[in-house]
């Protein structure tokens, strides 16, 4: 993501953003509210004046617009981010008109900007610099790859050897293979995870066939393989040491010490009643919520509140395992300076 910032008042005006991925597409989904404005140029039919008897087909052209907006839609499978509301400058005022936001597409966004708004660019715009990692989760005979992006990780495919266990050694090469074939247009880190010593056959496999991707490997030994592993891998760190963008797993890190707390009945608070108890004794340190949440005027004031006694905001991802575990407890808890009793 690239961003310009306007003349911000009190943390109010125009900030220009230029998504690159779908990751960014993502983030400009928590950005954007309802009851901002949003201009950017985009094609609408527009009337114009004719001496023929018979009307023209109606013609799309390229108008700057601003919009109210009221409805922000995220649609990763289509590459797009949808933004309806009214049309408030430009032509057509009074009208409802949607936006598709794609990659390369520019949009301003006027609004009041909270600290975790300024923090979430930031991120956006930081890891636009790292490629993407891969994760490759194996055993024998199956395989999962992953592509990690910031809202969590991503399934790109599923390789299967048919006899499993029992496979010759001409059928173990053969789903090494296909391993290897699913990497191959992978630019970026990737990390091979799994139980036992398939992961160490398969990286020698590699190195003989493909020195560079090879020397992009990282090995990790996990418990299990599929989600569960890339989740293992997260909450060892490997992504931070490899990327610098600490996001997911300070989320894994995060949440495992609220459950560590609540199953220790420790200094923690949960649910949007006992978060408020401690924020109004000044009790929390830190607040984490769910990216589902953050929308709620009530959970808007709440965190607003946490900031002014100086609790730092970590919002977690609702598509990655951790903000699923946050979710089941309210969707918002804070680790807290010391236990309210």
């Amino acid at each position: 993501m690239k961003a310009e910032f306007g003349d911000l008042k009190h943390s109010y005006g125009e900030i220009r953003i230029f998504p690159e991925s779908v990751d960014d597409l993502w983030h400009l989904q928590h950005l954007i509210a309802p009851g901002d404005l949003v201009f950017a140029t985009t094609l609408r039919t527009v009337d114009t004046a004719t001496d023929k008897l018979r009307p023209e087909k109606a013609e799309k052209r390229p108008v700057r617009l601003g919009i109210r907006v009221e409805k922000v839609e995220f649609h990763p499978s289509a590459n797009r981010l949808r933004v309806g509301g009214v049309i408030e400058s430009g032509v057509d005022v009074s009208s409802y008109h949607t936006l598709n936001v794609e990659p390369g597409y520019e949009i301003s966004v006027v609004r009041l900007w909270r600290p975790f708004d300024f923090e979430r660019i930031d991120r956006a715009v930081g890891a636009s610099l790292h490629n993407v990692i891969h994760v490759l989760t194996i055993e024998e005979g199956e395989g999962e790859l992953f592509r990690i992006r910031q809202y969590g990780p991503e399934r790109v495919v599923t390789i299967t050897a048919g006899s499993g266990k029992g496979a010759e050694i001409d059928g173990r090469a053969a789903f090494f293979s296909d391993a290897l074939a699913a990497l191959r247009d992978v630019t970026g880190p990737v990390v091979v995870a799994g139980p036992g010593f398939v992961k160490d056959d398969f990286v020698r496999f590699a190195r003989s066939r493909d020195a560079d991707l090879a020397g992009r490997i990282v090995t990790v030994e996990t418990r299990r393989i599929g989600r569960g592993a890339v989740q293992e891998v997260i909450g060892q760190g490997v992504l931070e040491r490899l990327v610098g963008d600490l996001q997911l797993a300070r989320e894994v890190t995060r949440m495992d010490e609220v459950l560590k707390r609540i199953g220790a009945g420790g200094a923690v608070a949960y649910g949007k009643d006992e978060v408020r108890k401690a924020i109004d004794y000044g009790a929390a340190e830190e607040v984490l919520v769910s990216d589902a949440l953050i929308r709620d005027e009530r959970v808007a004031r709440l965190l607003e509140e946490a900031e002014r006694i100086n609790a730092q905001v970590v919002v977690l991802s609702s598509e990655f395992e951790p903000g699923d575990r946050l979710n089941a407890l309210g969707g918002i808890a804070a680790l807290l300076r010391y236990p309210l009793g």
